[in-house]
């Protein structure tokens, strides 16, 4: 089963996807992180995400381009946090595919980890309706992003955004357990 969950920055997106893993049992939980730390802000979140899961015994992976490659156990409980990160990281970095590739190469990842897993759930941002026009290095990380979440909703059996804390059902495929 896969889950894609998305909402905006501060939405309460991550705690919701950390719960839906939860929900599937005491399965190994394997937690991808993609937030490359170059800063003190980006330091803090990474320790803030990693307090909110430090009793819910996840296994964290790090892995910031490169998806593909990642090594995970089979029929693990997977959460990739997140797209926008991972996005960003395949364009930008220089160890990453690049913009020309960075879509590609993602949904490779992807569909190698909708493989391996038992089941996946996805954070990724929505920061398409803000509004402002931006560069166009800026308009095309959003044009890539924007296409690898539609591929992603496309083969997801559930999407959830995540809106001040309240999680919207976008698309269900299959039965919610409560």
């Amino acid at each position: 089963m896969m889950h894609l969950v998305t909402g905006g920055s501060g939405s309460g997106k991550s705690s919701f996807a950390e719960e839906q893993i939860l929900r599937f049992g005491e399965g190994r939980r394997i937690y991808i992180a993609t937030m490359h730390p170059y800063d003190q802000e980006s330091f803090a979140r990474i320790d803030r995400h990693r307090a909110m899961r430090s009793k819910k015994s996840f296994e964290t992976v790090e892995c910031y381009t490169n998806l593909e490659k990642v090594q995970i156990p089979p029929k693990a409980n997977v959460l990739l946090e997140c797209m926008s990160n991972l996005t960003a990281n395949e364009i930008f970095e220089p160890s990453g595919a690049g913009p020309k590739r960075a879509a590609e190469t993602i949904l490779c990842g992807i569909s190698r980890l909708m493989d391996l897993s038992e089941n996946l759930v996805i954070v990724t941002n929505e920061i398409f309706s803000d509004g402002y026009t931006y560069d166009k290095e800026t308009r095309e990380y959003q044009e890539i992003l924007g296409s690898i979440n539609v591929r992603i909703a496309s083969w997801a059996d559930r999407v959830t955004e995540v809106v001040y804390g309240i999680p919207l059902e976008i698309k269900t495929n299959e039965k919610i357990v409560e």
